[in-house]
């Protein structure tokens, strides 16, 4: 299963899987106009993976076979300030 990767101008770290080159007509419109201009990385052949960096390997094929994309977010960021006090007891539920 052959994959074009392509990384996001707008967001930082987030990139597009679609199922052919260049080609986004399965991909949403508000999607792409939060996405910004696409940038091509990639092609990979997912059936020759045993895992993939950011995603999970099974979601990225399941998404790509059901809606012909699939989008890749960043993790979100560690909020230091809160497992600070977390860790000190002053977040107490």
């Amino acid at each position: 299963m052959l994959t074009a990767v392509y990384k996001s101008n707008k967001k930082a770290d987030t990139f597009l899987f679609v199922e052919k080159r260049d080609d986004f007509s399965k991909v949403p419109e508000p999607l792409m106009a939060m996405f910004g201009q696409p940038r091509y990385v990639m092609i990979i052949n997912l059936a020759k993976r045993q895992h993939l960096g950011g995603s999970d390997l099974a979601v990225v094929k399941s998404e790509l076979a059901e809606k012909g994309y699939y989008l890749q977010l960043p993790p979100p960021k560690e909020n230091l300030l809160s497992q600070l006090r977390k860790e000190n007891g002053a977040d107490s539920d």
